[in-house]
């Protein structure tokens, strides 16, 4: 089982990944040993999960939702909440 995440970062700014050990993944984002972004801007918490049955499944949507303005990223992934 796959999941696509969004976290949120000290910045305010939105961070989009895929994994299949959301834990592992995290910690890596907090000691900036995840993806190139997060090591700039501190992984602060995880915001969104979603489960993708299949990492093909986890990639695509990883990429429809890393395509979306921040401001639909907040509205369709009900977020209004979670970042203020």
């Amino acid at each position: 089982m796959y999941c696509v995440y969004v976290l949120l970062c000290a910045d305010m700014s939105l961070y989009t990944g895929i994994t299949n050990n959301l834990e592992r993944r995290f910690e890596e984002h907090k000691n900036k040993k995840g993806g190139r972004y997060t090591r700039s801007h501190i992984a602060k918490k995880i915001i969104y999960i979603e489960e993708q049955m299949t990492k093909s499944a986890a990639l695509k949507r990883e990429k429809q939702i890393k395509g979306w303005p921040r401001e639909k990223k907040i509205k369709v992934l009900n977020l209004v909440k979670l970042i203020n």
